[in-house]
């Protein structure tokens, strides 16, 4: 299964958002590879500041696991200063995209 979703910056953060996830924690990344997630992704479109996430998983996705560990929720309240998110919430505003065409 392939997932994708555009986010949202703040401006004037892309070198920060950069930097961060040049130093991803290890234990971030080892969480994600636990739930499924590879070929993860993710592109600046530099005049909107929006972020497109996308990620592959071979099972659907178990959000619930994934949002629930300690570190994801650590990973988020670290980003939340810099990038759009819910408003009940650090976890970023992510909207989920639609696939509409495929070149295999």
């Amino acid at each position: 299964m392939i997932y994708a979703s555009v986010m949202q910056l703040h401006p004037g953060y892309d070198a920060e958002y950069q930097r961060r996830h040049d130093d991803l924690w290890p234990d971030l990344r080892e969480h994600l590879k636990a739930c499924g997630m590879r070929n993860y992704r993710i592109f600046l479109h530099p005049e909107t500041l929006q972020l497109f996430a996308s990620f592959e998983t071979d099972q659907p996705l178990d959000e619930a696991r994934l949002k629930a560990a300690p570190v994801m929720q650590r990973w988020w309240n670290a980003m939340a200063d810099i990038m759009e998110t819910r408003t009940d919430s650090t976890e970023p505003f992510a909207i989920p995209l639609k696939e509409v065409f495929y070149l295999p």
